[in-house]
């Protein structure tokens, strides 16, 4: 039922714009504390290197069989090195990937015992991008948006520099002009810079803060609220928040909606907004469905929290949990309905 959804996201090419950083994990165990101070002692008996933040985003869109290209801002560093191999292993274009020499490499350094993160080590450079920067970087972005048009733009914003101001408002410029979906992660710096973008996801927790509101029990009516507060400010077409425990919430402008989490046995939530973010603009763009874009991308989120540390969503599990789950539910009815 699901595959013919599938399946045209292999007709996709989606670029992704945004903060890309090395995801690196220091696995050991623990049995006591160091004598010097009341901590403990890892023994670290394997690393492992991962794409991380908006590099994480267009994994998952690779994962998922779409064609990716990235646009970022790296060091000249080994990091930057590094995670431009990772990314290009993969099958990512990353000619949109510039280099700076007054910037380092985000590379975030987790160390986890038995499963249980004890310490995260971030190694960054969070300032805005230069204006003589900005704008070549503004310029290189359009120059391969035009050689090779995307259906899809993600921005995927982790507030270390890449996307300031002007290069949203520039890059959505361009995007409404030739008819682009967009789509965006927010974080708080320029949360509202978004104007007009197809797909607004923040988490409940950004849109409270960013909307000054306090915390009030999850209600459609108070996401109602939420929402509406939303689009006065960026007169976006959907809203799609994630609730944690509570699952995520949706509104098209018309219809709003709250879906449930599904039972997990969470073992780690890293990662999992780039998940949301990757299957929902590929699930809009492909239909044009929203509920079922929230259903499957709830469905997406859900299954990485079952793994430690920041993974891609495996296209397979998902297609066949869709197929699990949801072909009796309304979005199963919807999708068989055409």
């Amino acid at each position: 039922m699901f595959d013919s959804v599938f399946s045209e996201f292999e007709k996709l090419h989606v670029a992704v714009v945004g903060d890309i950083m090395l995801d690196t994990y220091w696995w050991g165990h623990t049995d006591r504390i160091s004598p010097e101070a009341p901590v403990p002692v890892v023994a670290v008996k394997g690393r492992e290197y991962r794409i991380g933040g908006a590099g994480n985003v267009a994994l998952n869109l690779r994962e998922l069989g779409a064609r990716v290209s990235m646009h970022s801002v790296t060091g000249t560093d080994e990091d930057g090195l590094l995670l431009e191999i990772m990314i290009k292993d993969k099958g990512i274009n990353t000619e949109g990937i510039w280099k700076s020499e007054d910037r380092i490499t985000t590379n975030k350094i987790r160390i986890i015992s038995r499963s249980q993160h004890l310490l995260r080590l971030d190694y960054e450079v969070s300032t805005d991008l230069e204006p003589e920067k900005e704008t070549r970087f503004i310029e290189k972005t359009l120059a391969l948006f035009e050689a090779d048009r995307p259906d899809v733009v993600i921005f995927e914003d982790y507030n270390k520099g890449v996307l300031t101001a002007a290069v949203i408002e520039a890059l959505l410029s361009y995007c409404r002009q030739h008819g682009i979906t967009t789509a965006v992660d927010p974080k708080r710096r320029n949360f509202f810079a978004y104007q007009g973008v197809d797909i607004f996801k923040p988490n409940l927790k950004e849109a409270r803060e960013a909307l000054s509101m306090l915390e009030a029990p999850v209600t459609l009516e108070q996401m109602e609220i939420i929402h509406q507060a939303l689009f006065e400010k960026l007169a976006h077409r959907v809203s799609l928040v994630t609730l944690s425990e509570h699952g995520m919430f949706y509104h098209d402008g018309t219809n709003g909606r709250i879906i449930p989490a599904h039972v997990r046995n969470i073992a780690d939530v890293s990662g999992a907004g780039d998940t949301v973010i990757a299957v929902a603009a590929l699930v809009y763009a492909a239909t044009r469905d929203v509920q079922l874009m929230a259903e499957i991308s709830n469905l997406a989120g859900g299954l990485v929290c079952e793994e430690v540390g920041t993974v891609a969503i495996n296209a397979d599990r998902l297609l066949e949990e869709c197929n699990r789950v949801m072909a009796n539910d309304q979005g199963g009815s919807m999708l068989a309905d055409g």
